[in-house]
Parts: structure tokens; C-alpha cells; sequence
């Protein structure tokens, strides 16, 4: 075992012991499975069936179904009946939180059951308790005599079980021993694991699920090192991002903390959790999926890695030297790829969020516009806009005299020996390991010398992520301070697949702190395909009416977001939506996110019952719950502010309760 996986630079999966999931094998290296969850009342037989046939249909492996009381687990039994009377036998899943009588009722009928160790046996009432040893050792045996019936049962009846810990739902016990942590998220489960073990059942898959990605990616790293120190092998691994929210943002924030983790090969089945009707979420799971199923060419060019010269397990940004306003401590920078335009005037900008007023000769500057523009060989004629800077390729720049807005792009074999240099930035591209003739260490000492120098790394093997990280580790073991823009070109077709390969590729580098920039780019052939019917071309409402441009741009932004490495609007954290839902979520977020867009920086927690709140907005700066049927909590942070509001003057409340606080700022 190296590190939290068998391998940092070659792709390699992380075997796991098998696990039955009815006639469904998960784990042991077979293929990764793809799963969602209802949204229907369980109770409505008739409806949950439907729903759970179109989940099928669309591709589903695994349905999970809510039951929160002893009555919805008992109506398992007729909701299986009749998916079997139709003809379907995909194994269903129970998801239990509070109840365990529930889960061992649905234990005897569902191929599998998930338990939240934070709350199947503690309660969380956010109270600090300091624990002695042996209270905490008393307080592990409560918890073995209450999950013990419920092991048992899966044990004789052959069920499966996940033990999933949510970040947000950490009990008290926990989070006064190890806090508000990924590895308190580690030891939660750990203590369930434990005891199953104890008992010899293993047909165990386990999660650690977070609204935001790094911590999510940091807990699943921890548990497999974890297991393997303490058993010498891991258990089977369920991966998704909770509460991811919805439309392109729920997407990118999924993929960076999915696909950081399926990179390293991580991860026997996944669940994207969007705010839309859950046969929307399979397409995207498969998306994801699909780039590791298939045939995986290893690039034979990418030394190993003997040591790690940074921490896997916490975030901390690698340290460089600022080149203008790029790296050190200051915000990664977007740079937009416009090079593929046949021409630039003031209009193109609009794309990258600057609008130009003619009649006052004026720009105004959005607050996801982009810092750079490669123009590539094209010129821009026109006085640009603020800080706006341009970079072009080295053969077509031509140096000027205290002029500070075009830059160059020089290819790292032919910077030393140029003359046309910038006196401020010049841009160095360095391929990651696509052939066999890499750049020498003393190239590259060479180049981190010149104090202008920024360095942007891009790969074409297969898995380019696992060569860039390579290449960045290897400026770190020859202690290059040199700051480092992400290129990442896509030759995918749809926008899904588009948004999936950007976020799984420079996502995960983010996440460790390995990016001073970003630059998103489209193959040609990519390119050709995708400005021919842009906004159709997977049908997503998301991305209709945007052009190319705005489009990588709104990608490049939304995946500094969702790494928090720089914040340029309102995050929604926002649940995917189950059968213990207490209002119509999707209407509710489109609704709240129409009137508090404009609130840059705030987090706001949009959750549909108790379960997923206030527990699972932990990260949230103001949460909006339901608390019965058509009735609405509003909380700040985990504080309730106003209790049980009518659904239909909540979100009017919600904006005065911003106000209160001075978290409000009128839209312009």
C-alpha cells in the first residue's frame, strides 16, 4: 500500500473485498457501480415504483429508498412485490437515520440497508461534552448493544449494509472528541466497522460524504489508510458529494470530489447528489464512470513517486513566489482561451464578463471575469478593459517599451535562448510526461531562476491529471517556487462530459493546492462540434444561450468555487431532494436562487427535512429547512432564527433575515 492508493501516477484500482448486493457484486475490482435515490413518499407504493423503474431505465444499478419510521420500512416489502410483479429485480437499498427498528424491519426484506453512524444510535442536540476514556468506552458499548440486533439480522438474512458518515452529521460524542473533522468522520465509521467485524459480518461498503469536496476527499483518503493500518485491507467504497445542488455548479463540485478520488482508483460505486429528479443523475454518474471502465493506457514516461512532499490528508497550497498577481498567497487566476475565434472585438470579451458601453466608452467588469485572454496568433486592437492582460504566442509578440499588457507563451525548449521576452510575466508551457523525452532538472532549475516565469502545465496521456500532480511534485522535490497555471484542453462532446473531464482534472490538483491558474480550452475538433449547436448539445438548460467562451469561463470559475480556492458568487448547498422532503425543492431553490445570486460569497443551505439539516449545513452561512408539511426553519449557522414559517412567505423572510445580519446588499 502506498500512501491511500496503489499508485500516484499510474492508474491502478484500489482492490477492496467483495460485496453481495443481491445478485450485485460491488467491490473485488469489478466494474463501479451507478446508483441514485427516490424522491417520492414512500407510503405512495404506486409512484415510488415508477420512480424507481425510471431510475432503471436511465441506468441505475442500485435504488435507494427512504424509511424513516418502522411504517415506510414496512412498505418495503410491497414496493419490492411490485417492482418484481413488473419484472425488475435491481437490488434497493434502505436509508435509515434515526430509527433503528426501521432498519432492522427493512433489513429482512431489502437487498441492502444504509446507517448514519452520527445518528442511528447518538443524538445530536450541537451540546460539547468532555468524555473520560472510560465514558467514551461506555458510550462505544451503548453503540454495540444498539447496532448488534441490526448486524445480525444482516448477517442471517444475507443484506448488505452501508455504513455512511456525513460530515454534517457528526454526533456530539465525536465532535467533542476529534471536532468538526475528516477524521472524526474517519473514527464514526470506524467504530461501526469494529463491531461488525467483531461479529464476522463483512458485506460492508462504507462512505464519507461532504458538501465540500476537500473535505470529503481528505476523509475517504484517511479511511482507507485507516483500514489498511488496522486490518490490512479496505472495505468496498460508496463516493458522492452531498448536497451537491443542481445545473452545472452540482455537477462540477461532484466530479472534482468524485473524480479525484476514481483518479487514484478509488471507489467501487458512486451517487451524484443533484437537486433535480434522480433518473437526471445517472446520465451523469455514467459520465463519470465511463472514463475509468473502460481500457486504461499507462504512460510508462511518469516516474514514481518515492516520496510525498506534501500532505494528502490536509489542504495546504504549495508554495510559490508571486509573479505579478500570480501565485503566492494571492486568488488563482482564469485565463480565457479565446484563440480560436476568428477574430476578437469588444463584444468577445462579454464572454469572460466584460461589457463595453459605447456611448460612455465605458467597461464594466463582472465578478467571474477572466484575468488573462490567450489570443493565441490573433491581435486585439482596441484598449482592453481594467487588468485584463493578453497573452500570445511568442512567435507574434513583439516587445514594447513600458507596454505591460500582452505577455508571451513560450514553448520550454526555446525560452532560454529568446530575445523577445517580457520584462514582467512570460508564460513557459511545460508538457507533463506526454512522451518519452521529458525536460531535463536542469532545464528546469534553469527556468525557475528567472523571477518572470510562470509555468503552465499541461498533459495529453490519458489520465492527465496523475502526470500534472507528477510533474508539480517533482518542481516541489527540486524546491522550484515557480508558480503554476493549470491547461487542460477537452475532446469530449457534451457539455456534461466537458464539465466532468475540467472538474475531475483540475479539480483534484486544486484540492491538493497544486494551482496558481486555470485555462480551459476545447480540442479543434471538439471546438468545431461544439459551436455548431452549442446549447443542445446534451440538452441542459444550464448551458443554453451561452456561447463557447462563456461557458469555459463560467467552467474555469465554478471550479475554483467549488475547491474554495476563490469565491465569486453565492454557493447553494442544496440536498438532492428524498421521500422525507417537506416541500417542492427544485421550485424552491430555482426560487431562492433567482433573488440571492448576486450575494457573492454567501452560502446558503436549502435542505427538504431535519435529516439534512442543520446537520448537513454545517459548511452553510444561513440554512432554509423544512420542519413539517409546508413549513419552513430558518437558521443562521447551526442557530435556529425563525421556526416553523409558512412555506409561502418563507423565502420573503429568508431575505429580510439576511438583512438582519447585513448579508444583504440589493441586487444592481
Amino acid at each position: 500500500m502506498q500512501y491511500y492508493c496503489n499508485s500516484l501516477t499510474n492508474y491502478k484500482r484500489l482492490i477492496t473485498r467483495e460485496v453481495k448486493v443481491g445478485d450485485l457484486v460491488i467491490g473485488g475490482g469489478h466494474p463501479i457501480r451507478v446508483q441514485t435515490m427516490t424522491t417520492t413518499d414512500t407510503m405512495d407504493t404506486e409512484k415510488t415504483v415508477e420512480q424507481v423503474i425510471k431510475c432503471i431505465e436511465a441506468g441505475a444499478e442500485l435504488v435507494r429508498i427512504t424509511a424513516p419510521s418502522k411504517k415506510e420500512a414496512e412498505n418495503l416489502a410491497m414496493i419490492k412485490a411490485k417492482l418484481k410483479e413488473k419484472g425488475y429485480t435491481t437490488p434497493l437499498v434502505a436509508d435509515i437515520h434515526f430509527t433503528p427498528n426501521a432498519a432492522e424491519i427493512a433489513a429482512k426484506i431489502v437487498e441492502k440497508v444504509r446507517v448514519n453512524p452520527g445518528n442511528y444510535v447518538d443524538k445530536k442536540k450541537f451540546e460539547q461534552i468532555d468524555y473520560t476514556d472510560a465514558e467514551y468506552i461506555e458510550e462505544i458499548e451503548r453503540i454495540r448493544e444498539k447496532f448488534t440486533p441490526l448486524v445480525l439480522i444482516c448477517k442471517e438474512h444475507g443484506t448488505a449494509m452501508r455504513i455512511g458518515t456525513n460530515h454534517g452529521s457528526l454526533s456530539d460524542r465525536i465532535m467533542s472528541r476529534y471536532g468538526d473533522t475528516a477524521i472524526g468522520m474517519v473514527e464514526s465509521a470506524m467504530e461501526f466497522l469494529r463491531i461488525a467485524r467483531s461479529l464476522d459480518y463483512h458485506q460492508i461498503i462504507l462512505s464519507m460524504k461532504s458538501s465540500n469536496p476537500q473535505v470529503m476527499v481528505q476523509a475517504y483518503r484517511l479511511l482507507i489508510q485507516q483500514m489498511q493500518n488496522e486490518f490490512g485491507e479496505s472495505y468496498p467504497l460508496h463516493l458522492g458529494v452531498t448536497e451537491a445542488g443542481d445545473g452545472e455548479d452540482g455537477r462540477i463540485k461532484s466530479a472534482i470530489g468524485i473524480g479525484t478520488l476514481l483518479e487514484d482508483g478509488i471507489g467501487d460505486t458512486i451517487r451524484v447528489s443533484l437537486t433535480e429528479d434522480p433518473e437526471l443523475e445517472i446520465p451523469v454518474c455514467r459520465d463519470i464512470v465511463k472514463r475509468y471502465n473502460g481500457q486504461i493506457v499507462n504512460s510508462l514516461s511518469i516516474p514514481s513517486v518515492d516520496k510525498l512532499t506534501y500532505s494528502p490528508f490536509e489542504y495546504k497550497r504549495r508554495n510559490t513566489h508571486a509573479v505579478e498577481n500570480i501565485g503566492h498567497q494571492q486568488v488563482p487566476v482564469v485565463v480565457a482561451d479565446l484563440s480560436k475565434l476568428s477574430f476578437i472585438d469588444r463584444a468577445a470579451l462579454m464572454s469572460i464578463g466584460y461589457t463595453y458601453n459605447e456611448s460612455t466608452d465605458k467597461w464594466s467588469i463582472a465578478d467571474a471575469a477572466a484575468d488573462y485572454v490567450f489570443v493565441g496568433d490573433l491581435t486585439i486592437d482596441f484598449d482592453l478593459p481594467g487588468t485584463l492582460r493578453i497573452i500570445q504566442n511568442a512567435r507574434t509578440f513583439i516587445p514594447v517599451a513600458g507596454e505591460q499588457k500582452h505577455l508571451p507563451l513560450f514553448d520550454s525548449a526555446d525560452y532560454l535562448a529568446a530575445t523577445n521576452k517580457s520584462s514582467t510575466i512570460n508564460f513557459v508551457a511545460l508538457d507533463a510526461y506526454s512522451t518519452n523525452t521529458s525536460i531535463a532538472d536542469e532545464q528546469l532549475l534553469n527556468l525557475a531562476k528567472d523571477p518572470t516565469v510562470v509555468f503552465c502545465i499541461s498533459s495529453t496521456v490519458q489520465l492527465a491529471m496523475s502526470a500534472v500532480r507528477r510533474m508539480i511534485i517533482r518542481l516541489m522535490d527540486l524546491n522550484i517556487s515557480t508558480p503554476v497555471i493549470l491547461v487542460t484542453d477537452s475532446n469530449w462532446t457534451t457539455i456534461d462530459e466537458h464539465l466532468i473531464h475540467y472538474a475531475t482534472e483540475t479539480g483534484a490538483l486544486f484540492l491538493d493546492g497544486m494551482g496558481d491558474g486555470i485555462c480551459l480550452g476545447l480540442t479543434s475538433e471538439a471546438y468545431t462540434a461544439a459551436t455548431q449547436n452549442f446549447s443542445n448539445v446534451s440538452g441542459r438548460n444550464y448551458v443554453q444561450n451561452k456561447t463557447v467562451e462563456q461557458f469555459l469561463n463560467a467552467t474555469a470559475f465554478g471550479i475554483l468555487q467549488a475547491t474554495r480556492t476563490r469565491i465569486s458568487k453565492t454557493e447553494y448547498i442544496s440536498c438532492p431532494s428524498c421521500g422525507r422532503t417537506l416541500f417542492e425543492l427544485q421550485e424552491t431553490t430555482a426560487k431562492i436562487r433567482k433573488v440571492t445570486h448576486h450575494l457573492k460569497g454567501l452560502k446558503i443551505a436549502i435542505m427538504g427535512c431535519i435529516v439534512n439539516g442543520p446537520g448537513e449545513m454545517a459548511d452553510a452561512d444561513f440554512g432554509y429547512v423544512g420542519s413539517g408539511v409546508g413549513k419552513i426553519t430558518l437558521y443562521k449557522g447551526k442557530e435556529v432564527m425563525k421556526r416553523n414559517i409558512d412555506s409561502a412567505i418563507a423565502v420573503d423572510e429568508l431575505i429580510q433575515l439576511l438583512k438582519e445580519h447585513n448579508a444583504w446588499v440589493d441586487p444592481q
